[in-house]
């Protein structure tokens, strides 16, 4: 097997102090067992064998927080370098909101 990438994708709820503990501790789950935040999210991990993929995959079952969505893809580390990453450059634009000098009228 050539190595791979394994990418967790998940949306969690966070609106109670309880799922927000959750989130946390997921989070920190992948943090420790060697992922990588490619962005907010989104985490990834290279695995060298097909069991090492079947350990990495048990472990995050085992870890699964109680509500929300989470989404496992492989893929090999070629596909993973052929990725395209698209930034956005653009400056944002804001309208300018000053109304300039304003003449006050005193009667």
């Amino acid at each position: 097997m050539r190595v791979m990438r394994m990418l967790v994708l998940f949306d969690l709820p966070t609106g109670s102090k309880e799922e927000r503990k959750s989130y946390a501790e997921f989070r920190k789950f992948l943090v420790k067992d060697g992922y990588h935040m490619e962005q907010y999210s989104v985490y990834s991990r290279i695995l060298l064998s097909r069991d090492s993929l079947d350990a990495h995959l048990k472990r995050l079952k085992l870890n699964l927080p109680e509500a929300g969505a989470v989404t496992v893809l492989t893929l090999t580390e070629k596909q993973f370098e052929d990725r395209e990453v698209l930034v956005d450059t653009r400056q944002s634009t804001v309208p300018d909101t000053d109304p300039g000098p304003q003449l006050t009228l005193a009667f």
